[in-house]
């Protein structure tokens, strides 16, 4: 009798349950990242601007922007690599 390997897949091509869960808390917590880095940058940009009195909100724009594009680089750089 052969034992299952973890993050194998079935014949019928399906993944067992823990390495499937695995994966799920893998991706959310790099959801909650991104959430994270995204409200920083928003958070900062509002400061800046409330800070500097500026009408238009400069800061909040561009450091939104920097945030989601650093987010989606480390959303990226933390998929798995297909060889």
């Amino acid at each position: 009798m052969e034992a299952k390997q973890p993050h194998k897949e079935d014949k019928n091509g399906s993944e067992d349950a823990s390495s499937q869960a695995s994966t799920f808390i893998k991706y959310s917590g790099i959801g909650f990242q991104m959430l994270a880095t995204i409200g920083l940058g928003v958070w900062g940009g509002l400061k800046l601007d409330e800070w500097q009195g500026n009408k238009n909100p400069i800061w909040t724009i561009v450091l939104s922007l920097t945030a989601i594009g650093a987010s989606l680089y480390l959303f990226i750089r933390g998929l798995p690599k297909q060889s």
